[in-house]
């Protein structure tokens, strides 16, 4: 063990067996999210004054949002995975993309997809799409802190090399060389931080114009996940798109980097946007 090391907690990634079941932590943070999601959601539709006269979803007609999250979470996050990050793999052998249990998710991909289940939900149920939207943005921090934690967990997306660093582990299959738990600085950077401002927003009355609070997510988590990357091994299979560099705040774009670009942009246009919006 390198001295500017710490031992990696090696957690076993199945959470729960029974027979030939096999419950995995990375499938049970997606379900904690998106249960935690539902009911923090619920609290945020029943206070009235958070929303002053704004229309949005009963409580009860939350259940039926969850499942076209759920399912767009789902098919937009690996979708994006195949599109965005493997793609000549997938190319090859396109039977490997319904291979959910061999891993690879997008965020982005998921936050596509989540979206467009959520414009439908809005249609179906006649509210305006920006206030779903709003709603959803102020719950996602939840979703993104639990899968950062399976992460690290599972000893995938380590960061980059950093002998130097007291904080440093050595993660199983990542070679002898101590590097960056980035995967704890996206939990509390995408998680914990990104949590906090959206509740002081929405306590400041982001929900009376619509648009505001989703644009305030998508630039934060943008932002956030930029930092993150600049302490994040690339994945394998793309290494960087510009430059070469491993060495932690150096290097070339990933592609984390590039996806959250236009996150920010969009972002940006629906605060402006929502400016105009009378509270």
């Amino acid at each position: 063990m390198p001295v500017f090391a710490i031992p990696f907690p090696v957690i076993n990634p199945v959470a729960l067996e029974l027979g030939p079941l096999t419950v995995k932590w990375y499938g049970l943070a997606y379900v904690a999210g998106l249960l935690g999601g539902w009911w923090y959601s619920r609290q945020l539709v029943s206070a009235e004054a958070l929303w002053g006269g704004r229309p949005r979803p009963k409580a009860e007609e939350l259940d039926d949002m969850l499942l076209f999250v759920a399912l767009g979470v789902v098919l937009g996050g690996r979708l994006g995975f195949v599109l965005f990050y493997d793609l000549q793999r997938y190319l090859a052998r396109p039977q490997d993309i319904i291979a959910v249990w061999q891993g690879g998710m997008s965020f982005h991909g998921g936050l596509i997809g989540a979206a467009t289940g959520l414009y439908l939900f809005a249609r179906k149920r006649g509210y305006p799409a920006l206030s779903i939207f709003d709603l959803n943005a102020a719950v996602v921090p939840i979703g993104l802190f639990l899968g950062r934690i399976a992460n690290f967990i599972n000893a995938e997306l380590w960061g980059r090399p950093a002998p130097d660093f007291p904080y440093a582990m050595v993660f199983p299959n990542a070679g002898p060389v101590p590097r960056h738990p980035s995967q704890l600085y996206e939990a509390f950077a995408e998680g914990i931080l990104l949590f906090i401002l959206m509740a002081l927003v929405v306590r400041a009355g982001s929900f009376r114009r619509p648009g505001l609070t989703a644009g305030i997510f998508g630039m934060g988590y943008a932002v956030a996940r930029i930092v993150c990357e600049f302490f994040r091994e690339p994945d394998a299979q793309l290494g960087f798109l510009f430059g070469a560099n491993v060495d932690a705040l150096s290097g070339g774009i990933t592609m984390g980097m590039l996806l959250s670009l236009p996150l920010f942009v969009a972002g940006l246009v629906l605060v402006l946007r929502s400016r105009k919006a009378t509270a």
